[in-house]
């Protein structure tokens, strides 16, 4: 099929024009005759295929030539030139519209190359870094830049090879774009700075005209940047920062809420939905980048005490000021449709959130704790970074989170990038300390009616500072704790949030360490007693219905360790201990030690754990009783019991057990320690294995379970003699006889 006889004699025209550029009248007849072949390509007749013919001929490289010529004399194209350019650019737009032949024809000339030269050349001329106003440009040059985005979205859409060409110039053409068109600028008293300072005082009319072009532009930038994207790999590096940040001050709190006089209600609601599409796309874009590039971590960083790091913008800056101010637009109401004005506040939500993520990633980034932690002003420890976010969860944090006034957002932020820095001691220190002292404010966060997510972040904070044994006495007069257990995160409802769960119980792991308040506090309820209310109870509660490994055992460690404070010196004699104790000396707490020995083959450091909790239980002649229940009663399905074998004295087998029936029991996991010590387990787990089974051998005065005791003594006592019988001196030999002295 081929090209209608008038197109391919515009064709012919088009092509000898160009091939004479340095003739002044040809710049008229190039202008002439791409007009023609635009507007006829714009056009599909069944009878013709002008779009394949006028590839296959000589006009790709005609358009090429103008393209170049433009810049030939000029940094930019001259205003004579720019008629000519613009139909050009029309004719290559409708030319590779849905046309993979001749989006191929023009690359082989390198058209797209010479595009990005002509953006490059207005890119060069913007004098505002940090894009405070438009870059003044005239109606035709606003044409020519807008066509040309028009021909680079054509020419990628679904086309490889133009795509790998022009994704290294992503940056150039986000960089016009918001050069251009700064989001939201339009509602700005800025008309005359629209164009150049040597035009002609412009209409109204003239205003208008440029805002549509403008933001029009910048839609199809953002189309074309949309195409680039479209493979996992990223198009932008951290030099993109300050044009990925700046839509963010479009939607400050001090947006006027009246619609200009200058613009009729269809051009606002234009550029308001273009800047909302702007704004999207960049928190996306920005959250990706984030997400996928250590130097923009480290870049954002860098910049919040260093604004040249991105040439004046303190993106950081912009980010928290976004996320502390930023506010749906009050034009929405005024310009659109409820459903259209509620889509936008839910999806800006939404980009809010992912500024969360920005910002929580930024501060996760190991390389940046030096960086945004600045000790540099003793009055304000942490510096400008730490000040707000605490600033973020001390101002809200008493506030009724269940209303839609209540600023969780930050709280949730402030909470989650604070404890992604306090992994240094002398930081966690400084948060729970005079003059920052974070702990009130983090107890009263843990309100019962609290949104799960701000229970996260307070949680997650919680359990960072918790690793510094210096914050838990001012973790214990704040309370938290209790506040904790109020919270009801161990309770059956909060189960679906089990991440919550095992950083709640990270939390009070470490508080109950060496802490006795906090134990005390943990183990008995508010009138320190033992009740269902209690924190030793309802932790019980949960390991006993959950079926998560990671719960089960590293809630029975939170046993372990209140148990370790509770029989030393750390927990003063009174009432309160001895409470506690008796709390403590109980068959659910024994039946967990055995039960996390039992599932621990793996881990000989949960397996030590728990021998070293039964050990301290069976000191009392009531404990003994109850751990020896534990150490042989069968262990329930949920933890993967050890498997006995026919006969005790096979010493090379690696999965020896005692010789009782299946399903097992924790005493069957202690014989495999002992048999697979030289393996798996280090002679100290083993030392403590020999003094736990020699200590709840020991007779009993007034034993009612003495034949329970001797059945347990007969399988002990081989073990133990097997031991301390070995030749040369060992550690293990020595706590084997002791354990055994112990044995009648």
């Amino acid at each position: 099929m081929t090209a209608e006889p008038a197109v391919l004699d515009l064709s012919k025209k088009l092509v000898a024009a160009a091939g004479s550029l340095l003739n002044t009248a040809a710049l008229g007849e190039i202008e002439t005759a791409a007009r023609g072949l635009a507007d006829s390509l714009r056009v599909r007749k069944p009878e013709y295929d002008n779009q394949t013919a006028l590839g296959q001929g000589g006009v790709p490289g005609a358009l090429n030539t103008v393209a170049k010529a433009a810049l030939s004399s000029s940094a930019t194209p001259t205003p004579e030139y720019l008629p000519a350019l613009y139909e050009v650019l029309r004719v290559a737009a409708n030319l590779c519209m849905d046309h993979d032949e001749n989006r191929q024809r023009l690359l082989d000339v390198e058209f797209p190359q010479a595009i990005v030269s002509l953006l490059e050349a207005y890119v060069n001329l913007n004098q505002s870094a940090t894009y405070a106003t438009p870059q003044p440009l005239s109606i035709p040059e606003l044409k020519v830049i807008k066509t040309s985005m028009g021909v680079l979205v054509n020419a990628t859409v679904g086309y490889e090879p133009v795509k790998s060409v022009l994704v290294e110039s992503a940056h150039t053409i986000l960089r016009l774009s918001t050069s251009v068109y700064p989001p939201g600028s339009w509602l700005e008293p800025i008309a005359r700075d629209l164009f150049p300072k040597d035009a002609a005082s412009p209409s109204e009319e003239d205003i208008r005209e440029s805002w549509t072009l403008r933001s029009g532009l910048s839609s199809w930038a953002w189309r074309a940047l949309g195409e680039l994207k479209e493979d996992s790999e990223p198009i932008f590096e951290t030099t993109a920062l300050p044009e990925l940040t700046r839509p963010l001050r479009s939607f400050d709190s001090s947006q006027p809420s009246d619609v200009p006089a200058l613009f009729p209600q269809a051009l606002a609601k234009s550029l308001s939905a273009i800047d909302f599409e702007i704004f999207e796309e960049s928190c996306s874009t920005l959250e990706g980048l984030v997400m996928d590039d250590e130097d923009a971590r480290l870049s954002l960083a860098r910049g919040l005490m260093n604004p040249d790091e991105h040439g004046g913008t303190a993106c950081l800056t912009d980010i928290l000021t976004f996320i502390d101010s930023g506010t749906h637009h009050p034009l929405w109401s005024a310009l659109e449709s409820q459903q259209e004005a509620a889509r936008r506040s839910k999806a800006f939500d939404m980009c809010k959130a992912a500024l969360v993520k920005v910002v929580v990633e930024v501060a996760g980034e190991e390389k940046n704790t030096d960086v945004l932690w600045d000790d540099s002003d003793a009055s304000a420890p942490g510096g400008a970074f730490v000040t707000r976010i605490v600033r973020w969860i001390q101002e809200n944090a008493y506030a009724d989170f269940s209303k839609p006034s209540a600023r969780d957002d930050l709280v949730i932020c402030a909470t989650l990038a604070l404890g992604n820095l306090v992994r240094h001691e002398a930081h966690s220190l400084a948060i729970v300390s005079s003059p920052i002292g974070i702990g009130p404010a983090l107890a009263a966060i843990l309100a019962p009616d609290a949104d799960m997510k701000v229970k996260h972040g307070a949680i997650g904070l919680l359990r960072h500072l918790a690793y510094t044994p210096g914050t838990r006495a001012p973790l214990a007069g704040a309370r938290i704790i209790p506040r904790l257990l109020e919270s009801g995160i161990f309770n059956e409802s909060a189960d679906i949030a089990e991440t919550v769960q095992v950083n709640a119980i990270g939390v009070v792991k470490n508080l109950v360490s060496g802490n006795a308040e906090n134990t005390f506090a943990f183990v008995l309820d508010d009138k320190l007693a033992d009740s269902p209310s209690s924190g030793l109870r309802l932790l019980l509660a949960l390991i006993g219905r959950s079926d998560k490994t990671a719960i089960k055992s590293e809630g029975t460690r939170v046993l372990i360790n209140a148990a370790r404070t509770l029989w030393s010196s750390a927990a003063p004699e009174g009432d309160a201990r001895r409470a506690a104790m008796g709390a403590m000396t109980s068959p659910d707490v024994a039946n967990a030690l055995a039960q996390l020995i039992g599932r621990s083959k793996k881990y000989p450091l949960l397996v030590n754990e728990g021998v070293v909790g039964l050990t301290l239980l069976s000191l009392t002649p009531a404990g003994a009783n109850l751990v020896l229940d534990a150490l042989t009663i069968p262990l329930p399905a949920e933890a993967p019991a050890p498997q006995p074998t026919a006969s005790i004295d096979d010493p090379d087998s690696a999965t020896v057990m005692s010789p009782t029936a299946a399903p097992g029991r924790a005493f069957d996991m202690l014989v495999y320690v002992l048999r697979a010590k030289s393996k798996r387990f280090p002679e100290e787990i083993c030392i403590n294995t020999c003094l736990l089974l020699g200590q709840v051998s020991k007779p009993v005065e007034n034993d009612t379970r003495k034949e329970e005791r001797e059945r347990f003594v007969q399988e002990v006592k081989p073990l133990l003699e097997k031991e301390a019988n070995r030749e040369g001196e060992s550690r293990l030999k020595a706590a084997a006889g002791k354990a055994l002295a112990m044995v009648v």
